[in-house]
């Protein structure tokens, strides 16, 4: 399975490239928007594709287009403004989504926020961001894509332990960025996924497992 990580620069997508490439099955293709990003990624063999989610739908149906999956793990970042929020994290998810469907790909991944799906549960501090999370989210699951949503609780980089809790209504807590990359990968091939969307915190069970039992 080709799999685009979308954001494959940042903190989980950068972990989620290098899962992919060491797992039978998988060819990840990382899609940056900076030459030497590329660059980076092709000294370890890894293929890349150049993109910005503040361009067009066809350039990313471009950039999307010969692969089996999509994971977005892409954000515009905490040192941003509001603005940037809603042109990467709503707008430019959801170029991704319609470059997805144009592009003939089903499978879809997609990094949200803990409890992005429920008002009442945001961040103040983060409400923009929850607003781009929960609209971003609503119009994957409107489409036609084998979708999956993952909503993990505070991020953290610690290194990961690979012990999940995943549900719909568990308690707020912190993961590693790595174990959301490990999720990620299990997500991608289980199709007892496909359709579901459900919050991640660190927990007791193992990852395949939590994954398996959805």
């Amino acid at each position: 399975m080709k799999v685009t990580v979308v954001g494959a620069n940042g903190q989980i997508g950068k972990q989620l490239v290098h899962f992919l490439k060491k797992e039978d099955g998988y060819t990840p293709i990382a899609m940056v928007r900076k030459e030497e990003q590329a660059d980076n990624f092709a000294k370890d063999g890894i293929e890349t594709v150049l993109a910005d989610l503040e361009g067009s739908v066809d350039d990313l149906v471009k950039a999307l287009s010969g692969s089996d999956a999509v994971v977005f793990t892409a954000g515009s970042g905490g040192s941003t403004g509001a603005d940037m929020t809603l042109l990467i994290d709503l707008d430019g998810a959801v170029k991704t989504i319609e470059a997805a469907e144009k592009a003939g790909i089903s499978r879809y991944v997609m990094v949200s926020a803990f409890q992005a799906d429920n008002r009442k549960n945001w961040n103040d501090e983060l409400r923009p961001y929850y607003v781009a999370k929960h609209y971003a989210d609503k119009v994957l699951m409107a489409s036609g894509l084998d979708y999956t949503i993952v909503r993990p609780g505070g991020l953290v980089n610690e290194s990961g332990t690979g012990k999940v809790k995943i549900g719909d209504n568990i308690e707020p807590g912190s993961i590693a960025r790595a174990d959301v990359a490990k999720v990620l990968l299990a997500v991608l091939g289980a199709k007892n996924t496909y359709g579901a969307a459900f919050d991640v915190v660190a927990g007791e069970d193992g990852v395949e497992d939590a994954v398996s039992n959805l």
